[in-house]
């Protein structure tokens, strides 16, 4: 059968070719910048590649899964997964409370200066994350830090907040909810700004009071976003590193050690390259898991 063309003004477009021209560049950066990594992380988690190997291919080796099984009996990996899941269970449904909060408030009718407020709550979101973690970090100092202060000025003994292991990492969980709730407040503001006004008006009229047409107008209209939202947040907050690192360097105790540490430890710190893939994948397989279960019960709840 003749392919079929699509002729606009003076110019006759092939479908399926001409489509594939469009989006040609964007697959090739994909399969190099993406895909390609990928397949080679696979690869390396398969092999004893160190530093040895860098100096000469001869001294690289086939392993299997030797690396899985040994990175499954290190005993730093289990308490780095705890950490891990910690954070991503306590911090993930608070960042997105936060976010919602917001962005409830930013819509409200109340609020006045909204687009002074839209940017303050936007601006930790695009501030550098070491510099933020460098002055939080003297926000909870034990003596000078403005969060002690207003526990002393409360009557409560300050908190030794990076240096006590059971405050290390809600003390972290803090400042990654306040570093990116903005971006969820603002897709979590298109989706209120999607849902029809009527909806509101017959509910009101129906004697639904502000407490029921949000759990049963807002709250449903916007589980698509509410889907989107916390995918997103959990594949974020899987990929912890940078806040715990500057703050507390997975201390005290290693309270605050978090799997995307170990796996930088292990490859740019011992020049483990093999067993750092292995490490890499297995996050990357626990937060493929988690993502699909949470798709899996947002779906069965009715999203």
């Amino acid at each position: 059968m003749p392919q079929k063309t699509a002729t606009v003004g003076a110019r006759s477009y092939d479908g399926p070719s001409s489509g594939w021209w469009f989006a040609g560049p964007a697959v090739a950066i994909i399969a190099v910048f993406f895909l390609a990594p990928i397949a080679a992380s696979i690869l390396l988690s398969l092999t004893d590649f160190d530093i040895y190997a860098l100096a000469d291919w001869q001294n690289l080796r086939f392993v299997g899964l030797q690396n899985y099984i040994q990175l499954f009996h290190t005993y730093r990996f289990w308490v780095a997964l705890h950490n891990t899941l910690y954070f991503v269970a306590i911090g993930g449904p608070l960042s997105v409370a936060a976010s919602l909060g917001a962005a409830l408030l930013l819509e409200s009718k109340l609020t006045r200066l909204k687009v002074v407020w839209r940017t303050v709550f936007f601006a930790p979101v695009v501030t550098t994350l070491v510099a933020v973690a460098i002055v939080w970090r003297y926000l909870y100092h034990t003596k000078y830090g403005l969060f002690n202060l207003a526990l002393t000025k409360l009557g409560f003994e300050p908190i030794d907040w990076l240096g006590d292991p059971h405050w290390a990492m809600p003390a972290v969980i803090f400042l990654a909810v306040w570093k990116n709730f903005g971006y969820n407040m603002i897709i979590f503001m298109a989706g209120l700004q999607s849902i029809p006004s009527e909806l509101y008006e017959a509910a009101e009229v129906d004697g639904a009071g502000p407490a029921r047409r949000f759990w049963h107008v807002t709250l449903p209209m916007l589980a698509p976003t509410f889907l989107f939202v916390g995918v997103t947040t959990i594949i974020g907050f899987f990929q912890l590193f940078a806040e715990p690192y500057v703050m507390t360097q997975g201390g005290p105790e290693e309270s605050t050690y978090s799997l995307v540490m170990l796996m930088y430890e292990q490859g740019f710190r011992w020049w483990r390259l093999g067993f750092a893939s292995a490490a890499a994948m297995t996050i990357f397989g626990i937060t493929l898991a988690a993502t699909l279960a949470q798709i899996w019960l947002q779906r069965k709840s009715g999203v």
